[in-house]
């Protein structure tokens, strides 16, 4: 039975199943942030207070970040799987980074809106 992606599953041994578990775990951890992050963004635009720029502004760097945590989730998954079955060291969290940066964003948008009303 072949495994994809062969890239993580063809190298090096099995890892005790619950490091990859965990893994897995981390990131569906992701996945919900993404979502939510979406989610948010959709409804900030939909249930915006007045439609004007920064609203909009605000709306797309919400999706922004959901959208690049989103794509950067299975990315490290799979590197941290490789880690794991080839007893590297495990990635750094650089996602962390992408979304701390995101919301931090968003915030100076949302504070700027808040204080122009």
């Amino acid at each position: 039975m072949s495994r994809w992606p062969r890239s993580v599953y063809e190298v090096g041994e099995e890892p005790d199943p619950r490091f990859s578990l965990a893994n897995e775990r981390t990131f569906l951890a992701w996945l919900r942030t993404s979502i939510a992050l979406m989610a948010a963004g959709i409804g900030f635009a939909a249930l915006g207070p007045t439609g004007n720029a920064l609203d909009l502004a605000v709306s797309c760097a919400l999706l922004a970040t959901g959208i690049t945590c989103s794509l950067s989730a299975f990315q490290h998954w799979m590197a941290c799987e490789r880690a794991l079955r080839l007893s590297e060291p495990l990635p750094s969290p650089w996602m962390a980074a992408i979304l701390g940066v995101g919301l931090a964003v968003t915030g100076v948008l949302a504070a700027i809106l808040v204080l122009r009303r």
